[in-house]
């Protein structure tokens, strides 16, 4: 699905950054990882490898234009010119109703989610240009929808997200540059699993009560796996989507639903 491109993921921790990482490589494309802890993205080369393909992580604030434009440039000169993009890099302000999150945590939020992708976005298109191609993959929320308590500040700079999304798919579509967003909702990964073992003990109760509570108000009964949801992203990336952008794709079991 993705041979011949080289795949740039950012925000790689142990969740779906790194399941996107290890499905691209999977199905073809050169990898390259972001991420400000190189722990995980060192494991996940070290698999990727194993199994036949190329990756390689490098450390990066994506708030910092220079250490973006050091991790592109090092990307292009192994793999080539990046042609897919996968923002996926976030800070989360602290689960607090909005009115009594700290200003400068919101700003740290809106830093790295939506400045932190313009950072990226913008030193990989010259090369997308240049190629006649490139694909942007922004991962939303569905915060952004369906708003839950203690994460207003971090659906508003996804949400603010979502706006680039479709102004850049109107900009760059011309150049043959696509953009689309994946609004995802519960992932069943090493975050919600740490939380439904918190909550379990908070309440007294078996995790899988709290994971049923979760899983029963969604359409498919379940909180959709990482492995899972990365594939949806990937779908955005390839050339099987090349007639879409500037579209969000709910990948989210169906949460967006009314219930």
């Amino acid at each position: 699905m993705l041979d011949g491109e080289v795949v740039l993921v950012t925000g790689v921790g142990p969740g779906l950054g790194a399941r996107l990482a290890c499905r691209a490589a999977a199905e073809g494309a050169k990898v390259v990882m972001a991420a400000r802890s190189t722990e995980v993205m060192t494991a996940e080369a070290e698999r990727i490898t194993a199994a036949g393909g190329e990756a390689f992580g490098m450390s990066c604030d994506v708030r910092k234009p220079e250490e973006v434009q050091r991790l592109v440039d090092a990307a292009t000169e192994r793999f080539g010119p990046i042609t897919g993009l996968i923002n996926s890099a976030y800070g989360h302000p602290g689960f607090a109703d909005l009115l009594d999150t700290r200003e400068k945590a919101i700003r740290r939020s809106m830093d790295i989610i939506l400045f932190g992708a313009l950072n990226v976005t913008r030193a990989v298109v010259p090369g997308m240009k240049a190629a006649g191609r490139g694909a942007i993959v922004n991962i939303g929320t569905m915060a952004t929808r369906k708003p839950m308590r203690g994460d207003g500040g971090y659906a508003a700079a996804k949400a603010a997200m979502g706006s680039v999304t479709r102004s850049l798919a109107l900009e760059l579509g011309e150049h043959g540059i696509r953009a689309n967003q994946a609004m995802m909702g519960w992932l069943d990964g090493p975050g919600v699993r740490f939380y439904l073992r918190m909550t379990a003990e908070q309440r007294g109760v078996a995790e899988q009560e709290i994971y049923d509570e979760i899983a029963g108000g969604k359409p498919l009964g379940r909180i959709p796996p990482d492995e899972a949801c990365a594939g949806a992203v990937l779908f955005l990336l390839s050339r099987y989507a090349s007639e879409i952008t500037g579209a969000t794709l709910d990948v989210n079991g169906g949460e967006y639903m009314p219930a």
